[in-house]
């Protein structure tokens, strides 16, 4: 049984003079339906204030909540804040905390949206309005539902907000493998930063998997994985500087839920990135992805 994480307020309006666009995050729903796979669908609720203010600064949530985010921001996120997408960023932000609920119940669940890990303390930033991961993973650990929570980020983008965000915070533990030369710029300090060479294949990253995601798990000994489950790695990514096949994407899922599974590590992972002319091919390749993590983590040790 699949647990899955989606409200129909995800796909917002896109904003007037914006290239964005949020159809995928329908998209990804109708292709996991058309699947076959079963599933159970649950519909968050939007992360309450108090929460998003432990981790984010309170004027600037309070920008979003009014839907009066300085332009200057905007630009930096790349599309107004709108009063339909500060609603949708809360919901995300409750999508992402309830599929790491039902991840610690079930064993794995997956967020349909979320993976906003670009979200600075006091700005948004990359199509990121408000860091899900960081304030998921902060009020996992506060309302004591786990005492260690690894982030794992396989974006092809660096986790920056969320690295800043959660720096020095005691039981939570950021590891991000991206390209290094992609967005943004100038990286953060994770708690491990795997930086990857443009072009890598589908041996490579695997070969990153291994050297480094074993020993952090036997080491940090989380009780709840949080996967970051970009799929813009992928060779045809509009954005991505990496060189993964459908093949690479799906061994790298897999391995992530197997090594998950062998240690009794629940999983709950987030969309991420996946960007493309084609919403239904990156969408398809969300869903594949979900699919692999809920089908290797339901196998038998």
């Amino acid at each position: 049984m699949l647990h899955f994480v989606h409200h129909p307020r995800y796909v917002a309006p896109a904003p007037k003079g914006s290239s964005f666009r949020f159809n995928k995050y329908g998209l990804v729903r109708d292709a996991l339906i058309e699947s076959g796979v079963e599933m159970t669908m649950h519909a968050p609720d939007p992360m309450p204030r108090d929460w998003i203010e432990a981790v984010h600064d309170p004027d600037y949530v309070d920008e979003v909540l009014r839907a009066a985010v300085p332009a200057e921001k905007e630009r930096r996120i790349g599309f107004p804040v709108t009063a339909e997408i500060a609603d949708r960023s809360l919901l995300a932000q409750g999508g992402t905390y309830l599929a790491a609920c039902l991840a610690l119940e079930h064993g794995y669940a997956a967020n349909g949206a979320g993976g906003s890990h670009h979200a600075l303390p006091d700005a948004g930033a990359g199509y990121c309005v408000l860091n899900d991961l960081a304030v998921a993973a902060h009020r996992l650990v506060a309302e004591d539902k786990v005492r260690r929570i690894l982030i794992l980020d396989c974006d092809v983008h660096q986790g920056d907000g969320t690295a800043v965000l959660l720096a020095g915070r005691p039981g939570i533990f950021t590891l991000s493998f991206h390209a290094e030369k992609n967005f943004p710029a100038r990286k953060a300090r994770s708690s491990l930063d795997v930086a990857l060479a443009d072009g890598l294949d589908d041996d490579g990253y695997l070969a990153a998997l291994r050297s480094y995601l074993p020993s952090v798990i036997a080491e940090f000994a989380p009780g709840l994985i949080l996967y970051q489950a970009g799929v813009d790695p992928h060779v045809d990514d509009r954005l991505g500087r990496l060189s993964l096949s459908d093949a690479g994407l799906e061994a790298r899922d897999r391995f992530v839920a197997r090594i998950a599974r062998t240690a009794g590590i629940p999983i709950a992972s987030a969309l991420g990135g996946g960007y493309g002319a084609d919403h239904g091919k990156v969408a398809a390749r969300h869903a594949r992805t979900i699919l692999a993590l809920a089908d290797e983590r339901a196998k038998q040790r």
